[in-house]
């Protein structure tokens, strides 16, 4: 026990990290049900993911000149009729190994904070803003690889490779690899607090409403809640967005863009073709972030389910009897 007790404390892991709570789940797999979701919806939606980052780094010609939103969709949509295959599975590879480097990070501050409050595998608010901040460090350089591998389609027709993309960092130190870490942020918060704590919460609210009077099941009652949560969290991102992908596709080995010059060249092109120049993409933003947000949810909640019915067939959990009339 004195052994086991060590070695959790040494690679900072609870003593109770794998003792299964009233929720039905032990932290161990209420984290790893989060990260089956996000392997699960990584899969699925990374060709909407790949689309929505060319129509939004298209939004300038190759001579730097910013073009209409229309002119930007329509050479993304050419990126995808001429290569389609690389072109949906682009940036896959570091957005499954990201799943490691980001969400374990993220979802561990997550569920930390969320079981030192008593909330369980079900977060609020102040697991969802440590999880966000704490997190960035490790999120950031997966996503500029993921966006470098993409950045150059319209030129190349190929994604970049990784080791090259590597090269490129490790000659600046790997400061390049931090580009956007500062719109990350609020980025992350946001999909903290909409997609990881508002749309269960909402998900739950729509069950309990619409589940006991009509034949809705999680999977519809989810995305409904997904619909609904998907247009909010994408007008709050879709700027941020942005800012990361002009920050992020950028050369790496010329100058970087700094969050003040970002900011101006969205103004500017907000100046030039108003909204449609600020939410560049957010169309395919919202579809992208329903499926993104349900499929991630789907994913986790079948993992729960498997995992609380192992507890319960092992004597480990006994499910409290419903109550009856």
């Amino acid at each position: 026990m004195s052994t086991k007790t060590s070695m959790s404390s040494f690679f900072l892991i609870p003593d109770d990290y794998f003792v299964v709570k009233k929720s039905g789940l032990s932290q161990f797999q209420a984290m790893s049900a989060y990260l089956g979701g996000s392997c699960f919806q990584t899969i699925c939606d990374n060709p909407v993911t790949a689309y929505r980052q060319l129509v939004q780094q298209y939004a300038k010609d190759l001579n730097g000149k910013a073009v209409d939103p229309k002119i930007a969709s329509a050479e993304a949509k050419a990126v995808f009729r001429a290569h389609p295959v690389s072109a949906s599975l682009s940036g896959v590879g570091p957005r499954l190994v990201g799943v490691g480097f980001k969400r374990i990070p993220k979802f561990g501050v997550l569920l930390g904070i969320s079981f030192f409050l008593g909330e369980g595998e079900n977060p609020g608010f102040w697991a969802a803003t440590g999880a966000s901040i704490l997190s960035a460090p490790f999120i950031n350089p997966i996503r500029m690889i993921e966006k470098q591998q993409r950045a150059y389609f319209k030129q190349t027709g190929a994604t970049k490779p990784i080791m090259e993309i590597l090269r490129e960092s490790a000659a600046q130190r790997f400061a390049p690899l931090f580009r956007g870490t500062i719109p990350l942020m609020g980025h992350s918060l946001a999909s903290a607090l909409l997609g990881l704590v508002g749309q269960p919460r909402l998900q739950k609210y729509i069950q309990d409403e619409l589940g006991s009077k009509t034949n809705m099941g999680r999977s519809m009652t989810g995305l409904i809640a997904s619909s609904i949560v998907s247009p909010i969290y994408v007008v709050v991102t879709n700027p941020l967005s942005r800012l990361e992908v002009i920050m992020q596709t950028s050369k790496i080995s010329g100058k970087s863009i700094t969050v003040v010059e970002a900011v101006k060249e969205v103004i500017n092109d907000s100046a030039q073709f108003g909204l449609r120049g600020i939410f560049r993409g957010q169309g395919i933003g919202i579809a992208k972030a329903i499926i993104s947000l349900s499929l991630f949810h789907e994913g986790r909640h079948f993992l729960q389910d498997a995992f609380k019915s192992y507890n319960i067939r092992n004597g480990y959990f006994e499910e409290e009897p419903s109550a009856t009339n």
